[in-house]
């Protein structure tokens, strides 16, 4: 079986114009969540929170696309071995 893991997350932006957070240390995390669905709708939650503030931004990040079972281990996996 497959798992989809997706993370949401966001915080304050040094500019509207850019994805450099402010303060990486305030960075809020939402939550993991098994399914696009559901990270979606906890990201829509967030960012209708924060609509106010141009410089708060969320995201979702597609965990599962980090790393392919399928595929041979990187040289830092590597070092670990």
């Amino acid at each position: 079986m497959v798992q989809r893991l997706h993370l949401v997350f966001g915080g304050e932006l040094v500019s509207p114009t850019q994805n450099v957070f402010k303060d990486v240390a305030k960075i809020h995390i939402v939550g993991m969540f098994p399914n696009y669905q559901s990270a979606f709708n906890a990201w829509k939650a967030e960012a209708q929170r924060t609509v106010d503030d141009a410089h708060m931004r969320y995201f979702i990040a597609h965990i599962h696309r980090l790393r392919d079972e399928g595929q041979a281990g990187s040289a830092t996996e590597e070092l670990g071995a």
